[in-house]
């Protein structure tokens, strides 16, 4: 096999195999860190043997055999060192797993596991990135707006706060997945938008991440079927991911929602979404709880994808939408949104005042730019939008995004 096909045959076991070996050696020892490394040295592993070996026949289990056998040489030492008697003893035992909990899945034990609530929100939505997604740290600083360094830090002191409160790795019960549930659902939606528009790197849209999130979207569905959040997440990501065809067009550029075909849009995707959206709005009249931030935000896509076109979008419907999130989430990109969809309804230059109060925190978020210059744009103000697509365009690591924002900024007249 030649060294590129051995390459992308490593790129993709990565992406299918990363987060089970990890899950799974997680499992077996209860150790995050060993866990990680166990696996990170299988994957150097198979960069250096598969070339003249050849990817075997099931290259999962091979990562797995060997990342297993990583993780005992590793404990092994240790208990030589530091008189680990315990764990020296865990890495005889091959017995199979006593049921701990609900969930059966080992890279939803993971989730749950990270997602402790000794931890604080983003630590445990950070390192489940990292853990299970195999998202870098550049990427989950990314879509955390925060330092690389700051970034690494957070992951490095979760890891080491679970293994100093002996927290252990197990499926929390019924009582306990509930409090847990606001970071799981976090963890997905973020490896869903890294996914859906990667951050960074020479892929527009990482099919692996945003299929990934989905299934545990499925999965936590049916863990926890009477959930609104649940059905609510799932529908948002369901309703996103049915546009993707239409996302990127064949010159590799960013294609916006207006812009979009819809005929290219997947009917089965959105009839699923849509159906967990009336879901909610019958359990919600039937006196069920209100709605939180995803069911909200499925409502909000799925007004875009039953528009016809894009000039038959119900913009009202959705700017009361987005100032019912802003009551639960009053976080700057939230109302980066609705400041967006008021520009539809009461103008650019509406859109344009609430967006500029946001200046200061935004500042180093590409989207606030990019919109900052198309409202600039439509205000005919060409001088002041340049200067917002060239601070949009410098911000954005993702190159369909950079090649839209281009072609947007150099129609500009002048």
């Amino acid at each position: 096999m030649t060294g590129p096909t051995v390459e992308q045959a490593i790129t993709r076991v990565h992406h299918e195999e990363w987060a089970r070996v990890v899950a799974g050696l997680a499992r077996r020892f209860g150790d995050l860190d060993v866990a990680e490394e166990a696996t990170a040295e299988a994957f150097v592993a198979a960069a250096e043997r598969w070339p003249r070996e050849g990817v075997p026949p099931n290259p999962g289990g091979w990562l797995a055999t060997t990342a297993t056998r990583k993780a005992i040489d590793r404990l092994r030492r240790e208990s030589q060192r530091d008189a680990k008697h315990q764990e020296a003893r865990i890495v005889y035992d091959d017995t199979p797993p006593e049921p701990t909990g609900p969930v059966e899945d080992d890279r939803l034990r993971l989730v749950f596991t990270c997602c402790h609530p000794a931890l604080a929100l983003e630590a445990r939505v950070a390192l489940t990135l990292r853990l299970l997604g195999g998202l870098t740290v550049p990427e989950i600083a990314r879509a955390f707006l925060v330092q690389e360094t700051t970034m690494a830090r957070r992951i490095t002191r979760a890891k080491a706060k679970i293994k100093a409160a002996h927290i252990p790795y197990r499926v929390p019960w019924a009582d306990d997945i509930r409090e847990r549930l606001a970071g799981v659902l976090a963890v997905a939606y973020l490896v869903f938008n890294e996914g859906y528009l990667a951050s960074e790197g020479d892929d527009a849209v990482r099919v692996d991440l945003t299929d990934e999130a989905i299934r545990l979207g499925r999965l936590l569905r049916t863990l926890l079927p009477d959930d609104g959040e649940v059905a609510g997440l799932l529908a948002l990501m369901l309703l996103t991911d049915a546009r993707r065809p239409a996302r990127v067009s064949r010159t590799g550029e960013l294609v916006t929602l207006d812009e979009q075909d819809r005929g290219a849009w997947d009917r089965t995707l959105i009839a699923e979404g849509n159906a967990l959206v009336r879901e909610r709005i019958e359990a919600v009249a039937a006196g069920g709880d209100p709605p939180g931030r995803y069911q909200l935000q499925a409502a909000i896509n799925a007004v875009h994808t039953d528009a016809p076109s894009a000039r038959d979008t119900d913009w009202s419907t959705i700017v009361a939408l987005y100032g019912r999130m802003v009551l639960l989430d009053p976080s700057p990109i939230v109302r980066l949104n609705r400041a967006v969809a008021v520009a539809e309804v009461d103008g650019p230059g509406v859109g344009l005042a609430e967006i500029d109060r946001l200046a200061e925190v935004l500042d180093g978020y590409h989207a606030f730019h990019a919109a900052r210059a198309d409202l600039l744009r439509r205000l005919g103000r060409g001088g002041e939008s340049r200067a917002a697509y060239d601070r949009a365009i410098g911000l954005a690591g993702n190159p369909a995004e950079r090649a839209y924002l281009t072609r947007r900024r150099d129609q500009l007249a002048g």
